[in-house]
């Protein structure tokens, strides 16, 4: 089977997107837009779109291979997903998910697994979750190795388990305190950037003044430097409820089902194909291979 070849392909509206870039929109107060991407088509849409980052983020475990959280997903598949989304890019800053337990075991690891998302999928950086004494001295370590790094703080689904699930982070004095220690902490082991997920406006207002790191959110409020939205979110693909913070910006899921009952409905009815969707041959073509045919 086959779609037509070359119909497609990535065009960079710009110079490309480089963690320098992004801290001079911040300087200037220019919104960062974000959105994940886990395949070659889901790149094209956000390179045509404009967008600024693209994130293969570990959620591909739950909106692309179908497990029930972000932990499934394996270091093999990620870059698969990522390779993929490297070729429909060239404006947009690519940045890749470390998958758990990729890198959590030692700096050594954390290094090696970050190398791979560069050499074999083609990251401009890699993202990676926490901001406890492991997760910095994660990032530290492969800051040093030469790789950029976005940290990830409040909501962290690798540990959701630990936060007592998909639920609001910094929500209480402690909790805050922790988030913002978490954030600051990133920031100083050189984080080029840092998601907020899933913690109170206020929380976001109150800590900002504070970074120089770009901070990117998702369910934070308005005050951060960007957003993000996981791609099947904001395009209606994903199944069951969402979260408070998801803006639902079409129902590409309910166009996708309605449009193959149409097209199942039209095939049982022989209404598919017509006459415009066959290829022809030649009377005499036809003739001759009819009197040549290897059947009585």
């Amino acid at each position: 089977m086959s779609s037509r070849p070359g119909q497609t392909k990535a065009t960079s509206p710009g110079p490309r997107v480089t963690p320098s870039v992004l801290a001079d929109m911040k300087h200037a107060g220019r919104p960062i837009v974000m959105v994940t991407a886990y395949d070659y088509p889901g790149a094209l849409a956000a390179e045509k779109a404009g967008v600024d980052v693209v994130l293969v983020g570990d959620s591909a475990a739950m909106t692309v291979l179908g497990h029930p959280d972000t932990n499934q997903v394996t270091v093999d598949e990620m870059l698969m997903l990522t390779a993929a989304v490297r070729r429909g890019l060239q404006g947009p800053m690519l940045i890749g998910d470390l998958p758990y337990g990729s890198y959590e075991e030692s700096d050594q690891l954390a290094v090696a697994t970050a190398r791979r998302f560069v050499d074999e999928a083609g990251c401009d950086a890699v993202k990676l979750e926490g901001g406890g004494p492991t997760s910095v001295s994660r990032a530290r370590a492969v800051i040093g190795a030469g790789i950029p790094v976005m940290g990830h703080v409040g909501l962290t689904p690798q540990s959701a388990a630990e936060l007592g699930g998909f639920r609001a982070q910094g929500t209480t004095a402690a909790g805050a305190r922790r988030v913002a220690d978490e954030a600051l902490a990133l920031q100083a082991a050189g984080c080029f950037s840092i998601v907020f997920e899933a913690i109170p406006a206020a929380l976001s207002e109150a800590v900002m003044p504070q970074m120089g790191a770009v901070v990117v959110g998702i369910g934070a409020g308005g005050a951060v430097d960007g957003q993000v939205l996981v791609f099947h979110d904001l395009l209606g693909l994903s199944s069951g409820g969402s979260a408070r913070f998801v803006k639902r910006y079409a129902e590409l899921g309910k166009q996708t089902v309605d449009a193959l009952r149409d097209y199942a409905a039209d095939v049982r009815k022989r209404a598919y194909p017509g006459p415009e969707h066959c290829y022809r041959i030649k009377a005499e073509e036809l003739a001759t291979f009819l009197a040549s045919a290897p059947w009585p």
